[in-house]
């Protein structure tokens, strides 16, 4: 699934660049955390019950990203100041980046933003240290994606 009017990325070409800002307005760019792999995951809204959900399990199991050397970056269309009370409220030590000016470019470079709602589906995607990508899974708006669909695409690694 993607969002309409979009190309769907492929498994095994390389991976849209990005540039955001974190909760601080720090640049966070893809291309430049080469050498190492990166999740970057895709959520529609922050403070939503399946959003909060998604995250603090994710949260609750970093080590798993750790011990295969991944970094989390989890992206959303929210404001970096939103994204930030939601890190502070849930204690996301991963980064949180915004997508919001322009509005949802990432999300529709990834192939997940939804044209008609404004917001960002469920988009997961594993890049790897070359920037190549490893695996996606994208869900609907109310669709959870699960702890174990994300331990497999690491153990692939």
């Amino acid at each position: 699934m993607t969002a309409a009017g979009t190309r769907a990325l492929v498994v095994g070409e390389p991976a849209p660049d990005l540039t955001l800002p974190d909760t601080h307005g720090t640049p966070v760019t893809l291309s430049q955390l080469r050498g190492g792999a990166v999740a970057v995951v895709f959520v529609p809204f922050a403070f939503s019950g399946i959003c909060t959900s998604e995250l603090c399990e994710l949260r609750d199991n970093l080590e798993a990203f750790d011990e295969a050397g991944v970094r989390l970056l989890v992206v959303s269309c929210d404001p970096m100041f939103t994204l930030r009370a939601w890190a502070e409220h849930e204690g996301y030590t991963f980064d949180l980046l915004s997508d919001f000016w322009p509005h949802g470019e990432a999300a529709r470079a990834f192939g997940v933003f939804d044209e008609s709602t404004g917001h960002a589906l469920r988009g997961s995607f594993l890049v790897d240290a070359q920037g190549v990508l490893r695996w996606s899974v994208v869900n609907a708006r109310g669709q959870a994606r699960p702890l174990g669909a994300y331990r497999e695409a690491l153990a692939a690694l």
